[in-house]
């Protein structure tokens, strides 16, 4: 077996995927750089990020998938889920080494997770567009702080563009500390260095005096629409998973 450790990228994984065709490579264990150790009688061999090679591989790529698929392999990479490198690289080999379109093939292993990775990613994006919550910043930009189970802030920035087109808005991932910012024109992905003072998760620092209005009036809509005997407390827990409670207004 031969040990193949890149740097993490989706042009790194693929220009593994054109060392393993390069060097005849059969049996390979690919794992991000400082991720994982290597086994007894394990060759290791270092990935180059080579963009010329990726994109050789990303081209072969879309003849053997259509459109959609070859975005699910992309979802599935920046999804960051942890040890599923060789899952991806298990279905672009499988495109590559099988005749016909293999998209549908739910009988092998790699189509099926990688849909199932394509699934997990689609439900914490709707999520994610029902329960943000924005807050107004000084500059009058609105701020929402989230932590999804995974990456999934690109596969927000249309629905609030086009939601939230006359409004500057920032939607900041604390648990991978970065975001997608709005400036009326383009979105951009940032980072952003929190005091202690005024964490990524609480802006309440650096709000509009008028914002803490907002939220009392917020809080008393919730209450209002909450009479305790129509209350179901898993009804809302199904519609509202408790980890997104601490960024929603209503539960501030």
């Amino acid at each position: 077996m031969t040990r193949l450790i890149y740097d993490g990228t989706f042009e790194g994984l693929l220009t593994a995927i054109f060392e393993i065709y390069d060097r005849r490579l059969t049996v390979v264990n690919l794992q991000k750089d400082g991720t994982g150790s290597s086994a007894l009688f394990e060759d290791e061999l270092q990935i180059i990020t080579d963009d010329a090679r990726a994109n050789r591989v990303l081209k072969g790529l879309k003849t053997r998938l259509s459109a959609n698929g070859v975005q699910r392999v992309y979802i599935a990479h920046f999804a960051g889920m942890e040890h599923e490198e060789n899952n991806i690289a298990g279905y672009i080999r499988y495109a590559f080494d099988t005749q016909q379109n293999i998209e549908d093939d739910y009988g092998n292993k790699y189509v099926q997770r990688i849909s199932q990775i394509v699934q997990m990613m689609r439900r914490e994006k709707h999520r994610m567009e029902a329960f943000v919550r924005f807050q107004k910043l000084q500059d009058d930009t609105y701020y929402a702080a989230v932590e999804p189970d995974f990456n999934v802030l690109p596969l927000l920035i249309r629905h609030f563009k086009n939601r939230y087109a006359d409004q500057k808005w920032m939607i900041y991932d604390v648990k991978r500390n970065y975001g997608i910012y709005y400036d009326l024109h383009d979105t951009e992905f940032v980072a952003m260095e929190f005091s202690a003072s005024a964490p990524a998760g609480n802006a309440i620092a650096v709000f509009s005096e008028h914002e803490e209005t907002y939220q009392h009036l917020w809080k008393n809509y919730f209450r209002s629409v909450n009479i305790a005997s129509r209350k179901n407390t898993k009804l809302h827990l199904r519609h509202i998973p408790k980890r997104y409670w601490k960024h929603l207004t209503e539960k501030i």
